[in-house]
């Protein structure tokens, strides 16, 4: 798990380097910060979703996802009751930019993957090269939203390090190429959603939709187990 150990180390790392900027900078830079993490995950958002797409075979998947997993999380009341718990620590807007970081560390091909591929053979390329993007991305949200960003490194290491135990112990072949590509779609909606709400264009309680990216998993073993 050492590819695992050091991404969740460079995202410790960066977030505190960011957070040690942060005290420096006046609020209309922050401010400024905040704009450029929106256009950022934007940007990265569209770009997941237009790599992915043409790669899906199942065209309605992402959309059932999304409808599933909205209806869910908002019954749950994901984002009310996560920003409620973050408000009691920080300041409000720490909920959004932690939705954000977190949706870019955990969903990108490369920490879907890399996993994958430094359980089944020893290749932790994957993994180092997502830990140097996370670093440098950390630093900036780590200057932007704060002391509360850190969270997104537990996160990190039990996301990654529960696809390194599947893909150890139980079935490699599960995280296919499909998989991860609709995981890659789903991921790419909610990653441009938070940039959409970064940019305040349009508030999107992007959490309340986070139960879809339980839906392709389900889908999938439900495909397997019928022999599809």
């Amino acid at each position: 798990m050492i590819g695992t150990l050091t991404n969740t180390c460079a995202i410790l790392v960066g977030t505190s380097i960011g957070c040690l900027l942060r005290s420096g900078l006046k609020e209309k830079y922050r401010q400024v910060l905040f704009l450029a993490m929106g256009l950022a995950a934007f940007g990265i958002g569209l770009e997941n979703l237009t790599n992915a797409m043409p790669k899906s075979h199942y065209h309605v998947l992402f959309i059932v996802s999304l409808a599933i997993g909205a209806l869910l999380g908002t019954w749950w009341q994901i984002d009310k009751r996560f920003n409620a718990l973050v408000t009691k620590y920080s300041q409000s807007q720490v909920g959004q930019g932690l939705a954000t970081g977190v949706l870019l560390y955990c969903f990108g091909a490369l920490s879907i993957v890399g996993p994958v591929m430094a359980a089944v053979k020893a290749d932790y390329t994957m993994l180092f090269t997502n830990a140097t993007l996370d670093f440098v991305t950390s630093i900036i949200f780590g200057a932007s939203f704060g002391w509360g960003m850190l969270l997104g490194a537990p996160v990190l290491f039990c996301w990654q390090g529960s696809i390194y135990l599947i893909a150890k112990f139980l079935s490699a072949s599960f995280f296919s190429g499909p998989l991860v590509t609709e995981l890659t779609i789903i991921g790419g909606f909610l990653i441009t959603a938070s940039g959409i709400s970064l940019l305040k264009l349009r508030e999107i309680k992007t959490l309340n939709f986070l139960p879809a990216l339980f839906v392709p998993v389900i889908f999938f073993l439900v495909k397997g187990w019928l022999g599809w």
